[in-house]
């Protein structure tokens, strides 16, 4: 099953001093080989976040980070998922699901996983209360 990386598990696995590279690439070495996969959402985070100084603690810009989501992208098991769902939470699901403005871009990641038959990894445990059973993955 192809494995959906949210932007804080592709930030974690690029960037040696974030707090969770480790375990980041402690799951990547064990589990790609099964296939994962970014999305424009994903990739678009990752280049927004990687940017920001405050959050990586490097000197990063825009052309630096799409440097490293390449690199990464050239990297065995890679898929690049379309943004083909409608907003939120996929067609016909439960809009009632985005209870909070924190959770509008974690269930349309959940809609992408379960329109592409995949599971979303990251870091968010409560993110996997809140989705149907298998569709998350939390490190």
């Amino acid at each position: 099953m192809t494995a959906l990386l949210d932007v804080n598990v592709l930030i974690a696995l690029s960037w040696r001093n974030h707090a969770h590279h480790s375990a980041a690439r402690e799951w990547f070495t064990r589990s790609s080989s099964n296939g994962w996969a970014t999305t424009p959402i994903t990739e678009v985070g990752f280049v927004r976040i990687s940017s920001d100084r405050r959050v990586v603690q490097v000197s990063t810009t825009p052309a630096t980070a799409l440097a490293q989501l390449e690199a990464l992208r050239a990297l065995p098991g890679h898929a690049f998922w379309p943004d083909d769902v409608p907003l939120v939470v996929g067609e016909g699901g439960d809009r009632g699901a985005v209870s909070s403005h924190r959770l509008v871009t974690d269930c349309h990641l959940i809609a992408l996983v379960a329109r592409y038959g995949g599971r979303l990894v990251t870091f968010d445990a409560a993110l996997a209360d809140s989705a149907p059973a298998g569709l998350v993955e939390v490190l």
